[in-house]
């Protein structure tokens, strides 16, 4: 994965005030934990940043006053109605150190036919990966799969120094029948036909 450079200025002011502040000047408010440092609250530059966290577990190379500091997002917080940033919590990483993410689970292939139906039961995984190698999604074949068939943590293949961070057991994927809900269906309605009878 590349790193993306933002330049960051560090923060002196806080609070909702100084956060209306900042985004109207188009700037983030974020802040940057880890390695048992004192917490750096910077602003970061809402539209490239917005662009940046288009690509899941995103690795930053933030510019702070002429120093580079690795981070990854931890925290994203948006508005609800808009789905502007509003605040960011950044990891701090270094190079070579392994970190636990979470990426989404991707499908590829055809379900044998029959009606079968795909169910997530996870949307993501938690992974363990080098901090400028972490994966921005997994990829699992459903080739062929019919119902009844399960895909567990353990069947989705990683790419090279990503460990599962979950138990292997868990499902990911499950194949239904979708003519195993029909009867169901039928019996409710035969159930409220009785009850207003």
């Amino acid at each position: 994965m590349s790193e993306l450079k933002i330049t960051a200025e560090v923060r002196n002011e806080f609070g909702k005030g100084a956060a209306r502040r900042a985004r109207r000047e188009q700037k983030v408010p974020a802040v940057i934990y880890g390695h048992g440092a004192d917490t750096v609250h910077v602003s970061l530059p809402a539209h490239q940043l917005q662009m940046a966290l288009r690509t899941a577990n995103a690795l930053l190379d933030l510019d702070i006053d002429g120093r580079s500091e690795l981070v990854i997002p931890k925290a994203i917080q948006r508005n609800a109605i808009k789905g502007d940033i509003e605040h960011v919590d950044l990891l701090a990483v270094k190079r070579g150190e392994k970190v636990i993410v979470e990426v989404a689970v991707h499908v590829e292939g055809e379900l044998a036919p029959g009606g079968n139906l795909l169910e997530y039961v996870l949307n993501t995984i938690t992974v363990e990966a080098e901090a400028t190698n972490i994966p921005t999604s997994v990829t699992v074949s459903i080739e062929g799969l019919d119902s009844g068939a399960t895909v567990l943590a353990q069947d989705i293949p990683l790419p090279t120094g990503t460990t599962l961070s979950i138990d292997g057991e868990a499902a990911v994927l499950q194949v239904v029948s979708a003519q195993a809900e029909e009867p169901a269906a039928e019996t409710a309605e035969g159930e409220t036909a009785g009850a207003e009878a």
